[in-house]
């Protein structure tokens, strides 16, 4: 038997919906529009990768969603998105962890991946996984320094990923260092995520769930015109 899983991911500019069937990718479909198009392309999105594997909506057993942390308005649309067709299709909402996601584009056999999201000036969102993409250090909002992940560069390859590494690049120049550049969070790291979680019944409450923020939404004033 089938199961299908909608998976989707706007936790940055990259609007991404994949089709899984047991834990496996069978159709994605993504763009990494920098003006944040979410709203009108994700719903389009969705629409394609079902008609695609030539399914219908009440065909998939879940809907998978990045839960964060990211873009507070991209965080909204997705999650919206995903409980608004979990309560019209009565399915189980799956969550994933933004930054586990993005920590499994990485392929290596030994050292630590450090996965982050840019956040403001020189502030990122990062968690730190071992070569097994266990989780080792809690997920923080960090200002980067030149001191920053010693402690793990000290100790051997340094694999980082996600849109924080440009500004990660100009202050840390240890050898040990590996930036994995132009990556962001995509629904294709999820499918097989989203499959795990499905068959340990591992659920949100579809009501109450609300996206992984990390930091309370600041809205920045205008700028006054002279």
């Amino acid at each position: 038997m089938s199961t299908y899983i909608l998976n989707l991911e706007t936790t940055t500019t990259n609007c991404s919906v994949s089709l899984s069937r047991n834990g496996e990718t069978i159709v994605l479909k993504e763009d990494n529009d920098k003006s944040y198009s979410h709203a009108e392309r994700l719903h389009v999105y969705i629409s394609d990768v079902l008609k695609e594997a030539k399914i219908k909506a009440d065909d998939l057993a879940a809907i998978a969603v990045s839960k964060g942390p990211g873009s507070y308005t991209g965080l909204r649309i997705g999650v919206s998105a995903a409980k608004g067709l979990c309560f019209a299709l009565d399915k189980p909402l799956i969550s994933i962890p933004t930054l586990d996601s993005l920590a499994h584009q990485v392929e290596m056999d030994h050292g630590v991946i450090v996965s982050m999201l840019d956040a403001r000036r020189m502030e990122v969102y990062s968690a730190i996984y071992n070569s097994d993409y266990n989780q080792i250090r809690d997920t923080e909002a960090q200002i980067l320094d030149e001191t920053s992940f010693k402690h793990y560069l000290e100790q051997g390859n340094v694999y980082f990923i996600g849109n924080g590494v440009e500004k990660t690049k100009a202050l840390i120049r240890h050898a040990n260092a590996i930036f994995v550049e132009d990556r962001l969070p995509s629904a294709k790291e999820m499918d097989i995520l989203a499959y795990n979680k499905y068959n340990a019944g591992n659920f949100e409450d579809v009501a109450y769930f609300e996206p992984y923020y990390l930091k309370d939404f600041v809205a920045l004033k205008p700028k006054i015109k002279t």
